[in-house]
């Protein structure tokens, strides 16, 4: 770990290994600003317009990886994460702690750890509620991928008309989703959502998926994340643990915790882990993604 500038801000944290790193802001936050292989492009987009910029009064995006609480609300969502935050060392890796949002009450930290050896990171997001009374809500995890790229997320075991008369899945679908749009493409097992520059209206699902996981491959490289799936518990969104949405500008792959009661003084928790591979094609078709990238689902 070393506290570097980067981008205009004077207060950075950089983890590194032998293979991947990452960047931490900590004048604005908590945000992870850039995750890649060394030496190499950042797998997330960055606005360049914003960068280096504090104190500002409104919601910016930057880019990179932050922590929101579900579900989505102007008002309470988009408080403008634009001041410092502090940053503790821990056991390969760095908390980092934003102070109490005044118009919510809630209080963000990202724990983040480096993998010693490998391309991987685990993250664990947390909501701590200093009200005075119980907020119900979800964590929210969203990660702003550069353009350019494939997401790609699972359906739920597929199986036989005649074994099944019941529904076991849904999708979620935003009022503004075209699925007429070539950006989608619907497989048997697979939804794959392309972020094409030349494309700007936006594009929305979410589902719920037992397999927890959702991957995006750009440029030869491959990054997947990967969330805990709990049975029985209600998710946002009518009910969905991952989420993806794309404009002119990115694709964010997004997971989602359950929604709780959270009591005064209580908090809740949300894990992801990151798994960054080279060389892995950008899949076309479901055949793909099992040739390609479920191997690397460990």
């Amino acid at each position: 770990m070393e506290c570097i500038e980067y981008a205009g801000w004077k207060n950075c944290y950089r983890l590194a290994n032998k293979q991947i790193e990452l960047i931490i802001t900590a004048d604005v936050g908590p945000r992870v600003i850039r995750f890649g292989f060394i030496g190499a492009e950042n797998e997330f987009k960055q606005f360049s317009e914003q960068l280096g910029r504090t104190g500002d009064d409104t919601w910016l995006i930057y880019g990179g990886h932050r922590l929101w609480h579900a579900p989505e609300d102007m008002t309470r969502t988009y408080y403008p994460d634009n001041q410092r935050v502090k940053v503790k060392e821990i056991k390969n890796g760095l908390r980092v702690i934003q102070d109490t949002e005044p118009t919510t009450g809630l209080q963000k930290v990202i724990e983040l750890r480096i993998d010693t050896d490998a391309a991987k990171v685990s993250l664990n997001h947390k909501l701590i509620n200093n009200n005075l009374w119980p907020v119900n809500t979800a964590v929210w995890a969203l990660s702003v991928m550069a353009p350019g790229g494939t997401a790609v997320l699972p359906l739920p075991a597929r199986e036989s008309h005649s074994e099944n008369f019941l529904p076991t899945s849904r999708l979620s679908i935003w009022p503004y989703t075209d699925f007429s749009d070539s950006r989608w493409d619907f497989g048997e097992k697979y939804i794959l959502l392309t972020q094409d520059t030349n494309k700007p209206a936006p594009q929305k699902l979410g589902l719920l998926a037992p397999d927890g996981w959702m991957a995006y491959a750009r440029a030869g490289n491959l990054f997947i994340k990967k969330m805990l799936y709990q049975e029985n518990v209600n998710y946002p969104d009518l009910g969905c643990n991952l989420e993806v949405y794309t404009d002119g500008n990115i694709l964010e792959l997004e997971t989602l915790g359950p929604l709780q009661n959270i009591e005064p003084g209580g908090a809740v928790e949300h894990h992801e882990e990151w798994k960054l591979y080279k060389d892995v094609p950008v899949p076309q078709h479901d055949e793909d993604v099992i040739k390609d990238i479920l191997p690397n689902i460990t």
